[in-house]
């Protein structure tokens, strides 16, 4: 059986995730921003940060995998559903809810600067650091962690979980 341990309180999360909305606010002032959520984990993010983004915001939203059911990447990046609105002129931000190896976030941003964005920044509300294989720089960044398995705030194991208001360590998955 495993268990489930708070790393980042609901009430640090929301704090930080304002802090990175005043700061994109602040960064693109006079302009409007195209968020591009990754979904299905970046939702709560996504919604929670652009209530704090005072500039004119615009969304869309992505869905694409490396991990199926496993708990780590395989490394293999399957577009699910693309972005509905284009992107040739526009200042776009991929808003994720974690970084991880770097491989899922590395292809995507590469396969959307094709798309002539004006400018294409990334949003991030978790790196993990520790398991960076390929280097992708991340423009607004709420939290690093531990190379620990984490849920809630819209990250989930096997898809639970997502609705917890924190970020959770997963004990005893082995």
């Amino acid at each position: 059986m495993y268990t489930i341990s708070t790393l980042i309180s609901e009430e640090k999360l929301v704090a930080r995730i304002k802090e990175m909305g005043a700061q994109i606010s602040r960064d693109y002032e006079g302009k409007s921003v195209h968020l591009i959520c990754i979904l299905k984990g970046g939702a709560y993010f996504m919604t929670e940060l652009s209530k704090y983004i005072t500039v004119p915001v615009t969304i869309d939203f992505m869905q694409v995998t490396s991990y199926g059911s496993e708990t780590t990447s395989s490394g293999i990046v399957k577009i699910v559903k693309d972005h509905d609105e284009p992107l040739e002129g526009r200042e776009v931000i991929v808003v994720e809810d974690i970084i991880d190896t770097g491989y899922t976030l590395s292809y995507l941003l590469e396969m959307l600067k094709d798309r002539k964005p004006a400018s294409l920044k990334l949003a991030a509300m978790l790196n993990k650091p520790d398991r960076r294989i390929r280097e992708v720089k991340i423009d607004y960044c709420g939290f690093d962690v531990p190379d620990k398995f984490v849920i809630g705030y819209g990250l989930d194991y096997d898809q639970k979980y997502r609705n917890l208001p924190y970020i959770g360590v997963v004990e005893g998955l082995d």
